[in-house]
Formats: C-alpha cells, sequence, structure tokens
C-alpha cells in the first residue's frame, strides 16, 4: 500500500505503513470509524490515554451466567471498558452470588446465556429459579440491564435473559438499556452495545471508538473477527473402511500466533459453504452472482457473499419468519404458525428447499438481508499444548446426508473433509471453557463420558496428564456404533493404560451385537463403583450430543444416585445439582 504526500513526519509515515500493511477491508472500515471518533471527541486529537484515571464515583455490579464461557468473556470486557471509565465495577459468576444481597443493590448487569431448549446454565439455575418465582423481592431503588445470550436454532431463543428481564421489571426495578438478545456471531452487536451501556452509564462524553481503542489488549489479537491462518500439519481419517461414519483426525499449526489454549477450550473454525449448494441456489434465482451486496457495512458480491459470509446449509426460526415477511406465503404461514411442522421443516432443510418449496423472486440484496451470517463452528480441541506444542488438533465427524433426492453436506465438516489438503490454510480463532476442565488437584479421580466425537477432549485431558507425568485415578467410558471400524484412537488408549494414565476403560459398541448397547448400559454394569468413585471426591464428565446421549447419561445417573445411595428422586436431583454447582459434574454437549 503506497501512502500519499502528507503532513506526517518520517516517523509518523513509517508507522502508518506498519499498521496498514496487510489490512483487510473490514479493518479498514474500523480505523475509519476509529479517527472520525478522535475528531468529533471533545478533546479533538489530544491523547485520551487518561482515560482510565477518569473517577465518576459510581459502582456496578456484573453478574453473569454461563455454560462455555462467553457470558464471563462479555463480563470482563465490560467490567474493562467501565473501569476505564471509572466506574467501580465486581464481577460475580451467579453461582457465587448470595440472592439476599439483592434488596440492598442498587445497580446491575446480568449476562446470561440460554442453553438447549430455554434451560439456564448450570451456575445460574437456582438464581434463575428465585428471580423468577414467588419469593422474588421488590426491587424499586434497583436499576439494570440485561445481555442475553442465545441461538437462533432453538426455538426459546435468549429465555433465560428475557426471563429475568421480565422478572427485574415486575419487582419494579429500572432499566437502563432495553434487554440485548445475542444470536451466535454476536461481537459486534456486543461491543456496540456495551460501548454505548459505559458512556450512558458513567455518563461520559468519550467516544465509542475512542474507548474501543482503549480497551484493546495484545492478548485480543485474534479472535472471531480476526482470525489466525493456520497451516494444515496432518489430515487423517480415523474411521475404518466399513465404518458408516467419516472421522477425521486434523492438527493444524499456530506457530508464530502465540497463541494458547488449555484442555477443553474449543477451537473456532471459519470455512466456507458447498460450492454445489452456492451454485445451486444461485442457478435457481437465475443469478451469476456478480450483483454487489452489502453486509454489515461491507460491498461483497453475491457470489461471494453466499460462499463465506452467510449460512445457507441451515435455517432457522428467524430466516423463516422474515423469509414469509417478504413474501407472504400462505403454505409458509401454516408451517410456521404450527410448532410441530415448523420443527420438521427445520430439520435437514436448507436454503435451496425454501427457494424451492416457496418460490418469490428475491433481489440479491433482499435474500442478503434475510440469512444469518455463517457462523463459525466450534470443536472441541484434542491435544494438550503440554505434549504438541504450537499445534491444535481437532476430530471432526463428516455430516452427509440425502433429503427429498438431494445429497445434502455439513459446511464447515465438508469443508475440512473435502477442501483442505495439507500445507492449505485454515481460518482459526481459540473459544475459552472455564466450565470443561481438569480438577486443579491432580489427585482427585476423574471419571470421562463420552460417544463419538465427544472423546475429543479427553484426548487432550490424556495428553496433558501424560505430558506432565501425572497418573491420577482415570475411568474412560467411550460408546460408538462399532469395535473394527469406528474405535477412535484405539491404541493411544491402549498405551494410556498400559502406562498407567487411565486406570479404567469401558467400551460400548453399540451395532456389534443384535441388542444394542450403550454407555448408559456401562454404567449401570459398573453403578457401584461409580458411586464409589463419587464418594471419594471424583469429577465426572460428560461430552457429546445434547439431545440423546447426553440426557440419556444424566437419567442413568440420576437412577445410579438414587439405587445406590439409596435416594429418592428428588434427593438425587439435588445430589446432581450439587455436583454441577461444585464443579464436580461438567458438560461440553451440542
Amino acid at each position: 500500500m503506497t501512502i500519499p504526500l502528507s503532513p506526517l513526519n518520517d516517523q509518523q509515515l513509517k508507522a502508518l505503513k506498519s499498521l496498514t500493511d496487510g489490512i483487510n477491508r473490514e479493518q479498514i472500515v474500523w480505523l475509519s470509524g476509529y479517527f472520525q471518533g478522535l475528531l468529533a471527541s471533545p478533546a479533538g486529537i489530544q491523547s485520551n490515554s487518561n482515560i482510565s484515571q477518569l473517577s465518576s464515583g459510581k459502582h456496578l455490579k456484573i453478574l453473569y451466567g454461563t455454560h462455555t464461557g462467553r457470558s464471563k468473556t462479555l463480563a470482563d470486557k465490560l467490567s474493562k471498558k467501565l473501569s476505564y471509565l471509572g466506574v467501580e465495577v465486581q464481577s460475580v459468576a451467579l453461582d457465587n452470588y448470595k440472592t439476599r444481597q439483592l434488596a440492598s443493590e442498587t445497580n446491575l448487569v446480568f449476562i446470561v446465556s440460554t442453553h438447549g431448549e430455554g434451560e439456564p446454565p448450570a451456575m445460574a439455575e437456582d438464581f434463575y429459579e428465585f428471580i423468577t418465582g414467588k419469593r422474588s423481592p421488590k426491587l424499586p431503588g434497583l436499576k439494570y440491564s440485561v445481555i442475553a445470550l442465545g441461538d437462533k436454532s432453538y426455538k426459546l431463543f435468549c429465555k433465560t435473559g428475557i426471563d429475568i428481564d421480565q422478572a427485574l421489571a415486575i419487582s419494579g426495578a429500572r432499566s437502563i438499556l432495553p434487554v440485548l438478545k445475542l444470536d451466535v456471531e454476536f461481537e459486534d452487536e456486543a461491543e456496540t452495545w456495551m460501548n454505548q451501556f459505559a458512556a450512558v452509564f458513567s455518563e461520559s462524553k468519550v467516544t465509542s471508538a475512542q474507548l474501543a481503542a482503549e480497551t484493546i489488549t495484545s492478548g485480543e489479537n485474534y479472535s472471531r473477527k480476526n482470525p489466525f491462518r493456520a497451516n494444515v500439519l496432518d489430515k487423517v481419517k480415523i474411521t475404518g473402511r466399513d465404518s458408516d461414519k467419516e472421522v477425521y483426525h486434523v492438527e493444524l499449526s499456530l506457530e508464530g500466533s502465540g497463541i494458547t489454549y488449555e484442555p477443553g477450550d474449543s477451537v473456532g473454525i471459519l470455512a466456507n459453504n458447498p460450492p454445489r449448494l452456492v451454485d445451486a441456489v444461485l442457478s435457481r434465482l437465475n443469478s451469476e452472482g456478480s450483483e454487489t451486496v452489502i453486509l454489515k457495512n461491507i460491498d461483497y458480491t453475491f457470489r461471494e457473499a453466499l460462499t463465506d459470509h452467510l449460512e445457507i446449509t441451515v435455517i432457522n426460526r428467524d430466516v423463516i419468519q422474515k423469509y414469509h415477511e417478504i413474501t407472504g406465503n400462505a403454505v409458509l404461514l401454516r408451517i410456521i404458525e404450527d410448532e410441530i411442522q415448523l420443527d420438521h421443516y427445520l430439520y435437514g432443510h436448507d436454503l435451496l428447499d425454501l427457494l424451492e418449496d416457496f418460490p418469490f423472486e428475491f433481489s440479491a440484496q433482499n435474500l442478503t438481508n434475510i440469512l444469518r451470517s455463517f457462523p463459525a463452528r466450534l470443536y472441541s480441541i484434542s491435544s494438550s499444548q503440554a505434549a504438541v506444542g504450537d499445534e491444535v488438533h481437532i476430530t471432526v465427524s463428516a455430516v452427509r446426508y440425502s433429503h427429498k433426492g438431494r445429497e445434502r453436506s455439513g459446511a464447515c465438516s465438508t469443508f475440512l473433509a473435502d477442501r483442505i489438503d495439507l500445507d492449505s490454510q485454515v481460518s482459526v480463532f481459540i473459544e475459552k471453557n472455564p466450565a470443561f476442565k481438569l480438577p486443579e488437584d491432580e489427585q482427585t479421580p476423574v471419571i470421562l463420558i463420552g460417544a463419538g466425537t465427544g472423546i475429543a477432549p479427553y484426548r487432550a485431558f490424556l495428553q496433558h496428564r501424560e505430558a506432565n507425568n501425572q497418573k491420577g485415578k482415570t475411568w474412560l467410558f467411550f460408546g460408538e456404533r462399532r469395535f473394527h471400524s469406528d474405535f477412535l484412537y484405539q491404541t493411544e488408549w491402549q498405551k494410556l493404560l498400559k502406562e498407567g494414565f487411565l486406570e479404567k476403560f469401558d467400551v460400548a459398541f453399540s451395532r456389534d451385537q443384535e441388542e444394542k448397547i450403550y454407555i448408559q448400559h456401562r454404567l449401570i454394569e459398573q453403578q457401584k463403583e461409580v458411586f464409589n468413585w463419587l464418594g471419594k471426591g471424583a469429577n465426572i464428565y460428560l461430552c457429546g450430543d445434547m439431545k440423546q446421549m447426553a440426557r440419556d447419561v444424566q437419567k442413568t445417573l440420576l437412577r445410579i444416585f438414587e439405587t445406590e445411595g439409596g435416594m429418592s428422586e428428588e434427593k438425587a436431583l439435588e445430589y446432581m445439582k450439587m455436583l454441577k454447582k461444585e464443579k464436580r459434574f461438567q458438560t461440553d454437549v451440542y
């Protein structure tokens, strides 16, 4: 990039050239806004380095409830922004918050996610029951705001945060800003809201651009918005020829990034859509894809937007609702108004189905406007940096299926399976997950339960223990379909058993016999010892499919508590709740 003649001195020109080398369009747009903010600021171009020395005399408490750690991340960011503006901030996890304090609070922000079908995260369960229940106090002296995290793929989008906001309003509390409802790609919206909240609450005249610039740290170099381009070091199919599954082990290089992660964290992959589906959508619209569309204030060709920036392999309730608002299709309205029909239609259908089933002459921009941004796909990391250094490993099951006479494929899984090779580059970032971590005391026994690719984080756990020569009590339960074709990482588990890093290993291969055997059957067979391990302080970890496997395993554990602990159904539920609250029962389900 050549810099034209300017009033900058040589040192400033050198710094500017260094800053703009390799810069992308989105970063240019951000910098433009930043410099406009400086010009509009009351301080003009003067340094804003004194922001952190301001004192507003205000106090605020941030209460967060999280399943994967995202709410905590947002709480930390908001805390940092407010601290720069002189606000005294305290950030507290909801499971550490005493509800009796609520009546004496003056300023609160709640940041809480919704898990599964409208459920609060485990750490927020008690508070949620309290604030939405009969014992909720009157709170006329409280000012508050709520950030609700969710996923529009689910029917009860952001339910936990919405319910808390409504309960607080009923209690007489006054909102500072309306509830913010965030989908999975929330960074821009969250940043805008937090800057607005910080300015409103602190009554500061500092611009959003100044505040954003002041609160960026070197630890935030790589993110969803600014991913690292990782080289592909290895890709191996680890299911056998006879398997009806297609699972790959993928190794990526983080060399030069400075990225660190821990066992239990996830890696985000920014992929692109299957080219055949993009071509089919364009063909259906009689478009070559050359039209210009605007997405998040950036110009793309329509083909670029469909390939890299818009979700087209799956559809959700929000997309169908917007589609109907434009088309006015009466048949589609009947589907939207019938929950059973809507759930049925959402399962396995994509954008091309919508265009074929409910035809409409969309302009490129109108269709772009109703589609969801292409979210990054998160994969549980299957390696430990203590063992692999500047690498990150993932275990990926390729999603392929046939529906309505057309072959379908998962966007990211087949991107990794079909469209990358050795030495290709993949855009990645790390998603921290403080809620799925090995115990600090290496002597704490652990029971690891996983099915299919749910085994991935346990490979990271065991690699970490092996690299650090930690031979604590570890018991692994693994389930898959067939021993000969689906036993993921079999030789590694056998080596760990032999060397004493894995003490017990139980497997369930459901299709190797006439009567299907699953993980929960192995748990029942070993229920006495499972309960004994818990009595000795063991932690339980559960990873895998949320809708079926995870629910079945949790039901089985409750049954074990009742049988071996002599508990009533109510006491068994209380015991499981206690395990979750004490971080002794941790889940990573999807």
